[in-house]
């Protein structure tokens, strides 16, 4: 097992954001505009990236509450219902009349890279006074978790109820868009892949995956000057790097090998990461911890087909980092 941190009792997560139904069909490799290929199997699944947050680390053992939209259509009920199994609280997730739940269509190759297109569809009605709404579930939150499929107000009105409440604010620039630095200031751990990074750092170019970790100093010392002491930057099946700007770190970069994994979809693998990262910094890990344990949740996750459904358990990530 991979313990609580002693003395310290695992805190709520809230997950405020998407849900989606993913419509994903798989294909041996991904269309070319204009071209038209014969699929290989599809699936309806539950999906969305908050919602794919919220199971993974529910999966782990973290008490998460939802906070979002959906349709009052069976795409709904499904998502709900995969949420509920997953132990996670979805009294914050509103059921929205005459409006369709959000969906993503989904293309997957035979290597397992995708591509992916969203309609927001009932995530679009998620406002502000949603998330004052919901504030009982943010009072004593240990890490409040967001990204960017919903709209931007909604995302700053949540990392202010979880700055509010002492939590750590887990920010995904996750489909990325230029944010207000009212909005990166807010948050205490910033998640995104290479290409993310280089553009909220204005072009700044990323290390490549095999560089020193000297080579991410520059890079921490960006995120700093923006406001962000601290950030994961995942380099898919390259593993990740923490960055730790905070005063008096030992060490200010961390490298995170990859869990080799034969990879079949890896749909959801960054929020599988996400979902983990909270639920053990919720736990008390350190950033470092918590990242390891999620990088190979997030390996797990792309073992299998769909999103939520291939999330892994607590006793799977535990039972690889026992043999690393």
């Amino acid at each position: 097992m991979n313990p609580q941190t002693p003395g310290i009792e695992p805190g709520r997560i809230v997950v405020v954001g998407s849900l989606n139904a993913d419509l994903t069909i798989y294909t041996q490799r991904l269309p070319q505009p204009g071209e038209t290929l014969h699929g290989e199997g599809f699936t309806v699944n539950p999906g969305g990236k908050s919602a794919n947050q919220a199971v993974a680390a529910g999966k782990l053992g973290g008490q998460v509450s939802l906070v979002g939209a959906v349709g009052q259509d069976s795409n709904g009920e499904m998502l709900l219902a995969s949420c509920t199994a997953a132990g996670v609280d979805t009294t914050g997730v509103n059921q929205v009349p005459g409006v369709e739940t959000g969906v993503a269509v989904v293309s997957v190759d035979a290597a397992g890279e995708n591509t992916i297109i969203i309609s927001a569809g009932a995530n679009g009605t998620l406002r502000p006074a949603d998330v004052t709404a919901a504030q009982a579930a943010f009072d004593g939150s240990a890490v409040v978790c967001l990204c960017l499929e919903v709209g931007l107000d909604t995302v700053q009105a949540a990392a202010q109820a979880g700055h509010d409440a002492g939590a750590t604010v887990l920010l995904n620039l996750s489909p990325y868009a230029p944010v207000a630095p009212g909005l990166a200031s807010l948050a205490d751990v910033l998640l995104v892949n290479a290409h993310e990074a280089s553009q909220f750092l204005d072009g700044e170019k990323i290390p490549a995956p095999d560089a020193p970790t000297s080579d991410w100093e520059p890079v921490l010392d960006h995120f700093v000057a923006r406001g962000l002491e601290s950030a994961v930057v995942t380099l898919g099946s390259q593993g990740s790097v923490v960055l730790d700007g905070r005063p008096g770190s030992e060490r200010r970069v961390f490298r995170i090998a990859p869990t080799k994994v034969d990879a079949i979809d890896t749909t959801g693998a960054g929020d599988a990461f996400t979902g983990a990262l909270a639920a053990r910094l919720a736990a008390g890990d350190s950033l470092y911890t918590a990242a390891a344990f999620a990088s190979v949740s997030a390996a797990l996750a792309t073992t299998r087909k769909g999103t939520q459904a291939a999330y892994p358990g607590e006793a799977a990530v535990d039972s690889v980092l026992a043999s690393m």
